[in-house]
């Protein structure tokens, strides 16, 4: 079977200012970093005999570039922290709505328990479901999911 037809892959989407987890409110983000987070997804992932892939940029058009990229790849799941672009990116969401790949929308806190301005998301009427305020437990826990989608 080629990998397209069972793709066994999952890429983990960071938005902005996630490369400085660890430094940048911890009070609302944790003590976690980027680097340890993506290492530990990265042992559950090769657990569950999948490959994982990570990517972060502080560039909108670099992340838009980045999905377009995967309209025909092996990707079969995407884990996306949109980060401030949560509230301000309608060209991020088009271009997951275009290449037709399954998301989970990830937040390391609670989005709803903050200011009002982000309690809106551009993306959750077009994920498979939004995990947020449980920190990086976040994306361990989409980690699970992703990979039970991908074995059925």
């Amino acid at each position: 079977m080629a990998a397209s037809e069972n793709p066994k892959k999952v890429l983990v989407l960071h938005g902005p200012n996630l490369n400085l987890l660890g430094l940048r409110e911890p009070e609302h983000y944790g003590k976690d970093t980027l680097h340890g987070i993506n290492e530990r997804l990265t042992q559950q992932a090769k657990q569950a005999e999948l490959e994982l892939d990570t990517f972060q940029s502080n560039s909108e058009a670099e992340l838009i570039t980045k999905v377009q990229s995967l309209a025909n790849s092996d990707i079969g799941f995407i884990i996306l922290n949109p980060a401030a672009f949560t509230h301000t990116s309608v060209a991020l969401r088009d271009a997951l709505a275009a290449v037709k790949i399954p998301f989970i929308e990830v937040h390391l806190s609670n989005i709803y328990a903050r200011e009002s301005f982000r309690h809106h998301s551009y993306f959750s009427d077009i994920a498979v479901g939004i995990i947020s305020g449980l920190g990086a437990e976040s994306y361990a826990l989409a980690l699970t999911y992703a990979t039970h989608q991908l074995r059925d």
